[in-house]
């Protein structure tokens, strides 16, 4: 989605980020690298941890501020930015199984 429909991802960063458009495409690259070096068993436990560390930097530095933000103009997304929150942790924990060879 970073490449097909990079405008979703245009609310969610956080204004102080410089060069929204260049994150954005890194992010996606950056993800896809991650996922393919989930393949070969020689790197699936460092992949799934960069995974799990990008969760994290995500989490606090975009979905947070992006729920408080919603609640704080009273956004109608804020309900699916609450319900994302949760979410990120799952993803956390799926990446984590991938941490043992």
């Amino acid at each position: 989605m970073h490449f097909i429909n990079p405008e979703q991802y245009f609310a969610m960063m956080p204004s102080w980020l410089p060069a929204h458009a260049f994150l954005i495409s890194v992010s996606g690259i950056v993800e896809i690298v991650l996922a393919l070096l989930l393949i070969p068993s020689k790197t699936r436990a460092i992949s799934a941890k960069l995974i799990i560390a990008m969760l994290l930097v995500f989490f606090f530095a975009i979905h947070i501020p992006e729920s408080i933000g919603y609640y704080q103009t009273e956004n109608e997304k804020f309900v699916a930015s609450i319900i994302r929150l949760p979410i990120q942790f799952l993803f956390i924990a799926w990446a984590w199984m991938f941490t043992k060879k």
